[in-house]
C-alpha cells in the first residue's frame, strides 16, 4: 500500500510538472534517513508545491542507502540535495555544492534510543553491547554518538543498517539494546513505534542539514528557490508542506553557517570520497 501511495504521489508530481514542460526539471535528492516510500509520501508533495510556486521543475530522487547517496554527491550527480551537515562540508569542497537554505529555528541533535522498558539508565550501561547506527558517516545519528561512547570509555560493537527508521525498528524489536538517530526522524515516527522507545542520550546542538545546489545550476534558478523556500512559513499551504517534512520554517543559508561542523575536524568520509 505504501509503495502504491508513493507511486501515486510521484505521478502527481509528474503531472504538476507538465505546466513546466518547457523548463528543465532538476533532480532534488534527499538523504535516505527513512524508507524511500515513506520519504516520497512527504517530499513528493513538498517538491510539487515548491515547483508550482517557484516555477522551477523539480523531481524527487534518493538512494538505496547513505553510502550510495554519498557516492552520487561525490560525482555531482544531483542538481540539488538535502544533506547532513558533514556531507555538506565535504561535498561543498569536493563537488562544489553550495548551501542555499536550511531549516529555521532548529539545531541538529543526535540521539541514542533504547526500548522504553530497558533497564539501561545511561550510556555506561551500553558497555560491551552491539549498537545499531544508520551509516558510518551519518553525522548526528552515528559519528557523534560513537565518539561520545568512546570518550566515555564504553566499548561496543557497531552494526550499520540502511536508515534511521531501520535503527528504530531494530531497537523496538529488541534486536539491539540501543541505536542512533536524530530528533527530527524520531519525532516523525508513527506514534506506536515512538511510544516503545526512550531517548537515552542527546548530543550537543549543531547547524542542521543543508539544502544545497550543484554549481551548474543557474543563479536565477537558485534565487527563485531561495525566495520561495524562505516564504513558505508565511503561506498557509506552505505551512502544511513544511509540516509534512517535519519543518517549522526554512531560511536562506550561507556556507559559513557550517563552520561549527568544520571545527570538529571529522575525517570519517575523507578516504571514501577521494
Amino acid at each position: 500500500m505504501k509503495t502504491l501511495k508513493a507511486f501515486i504521489l510521484a505521478a502527481l508530481l509528474m503531472l504538476s510538472q507538465s505546466a513546466l514542460a518547457a523548463e528543465k526539471v532538476y533532480t532534488f535528492a534527499v538523504v535516505p534517513q527513512q524508507a524511500a516510500s515513506e520519504m516520497a509520501e512527504t517530499w513528493v508533495p513538498f517538491l510539487a508545491w515548491l515547483s508550482s510556486n517557484s516555477g522551477v521543475g523539480l523531481r524527487f530522487v534518493t538512494a538505496p542507502d547513505i553510502p550510495a547517496f554519498e557516492a552520487r554527491l561525490a560525482k555531482g550527480e544531483y542538481d540539488l540535495a538535502y544533506m547532513n551537515p558533514l556531507h555538506y562540508t565535504v561535498f561543498h569542497k569536493k563537488s562544489g555544492y553550495e548551501a542555499l537554505a536550511k531549516e529555521r529555528d532548529r539545531k541538529l541533535k543526535g540521539i541514542l534510543v533504547v526500548r522504553k522498558d530497558s533497564a539501561i539508565k545511561d550510556i555506561k550501561g551500553l558497555n560491551g553491547s552491539t549498537l545499531v547506527f544508520p551509516s558510518p558517516a551519518a553525522f548526528a545519528a552515528s559519528i557523534l554518538p560513537r565518539a561520545a561512547l568512546q570518550k566515555s570509555g564504553v566499548t561496543f560493537t557497531t552494526k550499520f543498517v540502511s536508515s534511521h527508521d531501520s535503527v528504530y525498528l531494530n531497537v523496538t524489536q529488541g534486536l539491539y539494546p540501543a541505536g542512533g538517530g536524530i530528533i527530527r526522524t524520531f519525532e516523525m515516527l508513527d506514534e506506536a513505534t515512538r511510544n516503545q522507545l526512550r531517548v537515552l542520550w542527546t548530543t550537543p546542538a549543531y547547524t542542521p542539514h543543508a539544502i544545497a545546489s550543484h554549481p551548474k545550476l543557474p543563479k536565477t534558478v537558485v534565487k527563485k528557490l531561495q525566495d520561495t523556500l524562505a516564504g513558505m512559513a508565511d503561506n498557509p499551504a506552505g505551512q502544511k508542506m513544511l509540516k509534512l517534512i517535519g519543518f517549522s520554517g526554512i531560511e536562506i543559508a550561507r556556507d559559513t553557517d557550517w563552520d561549527d561542523i568544520r571545527q570538529l575536524n571529522i575525517t570519517e568520509l575523507d578516504s571514501r570520497v577521494e
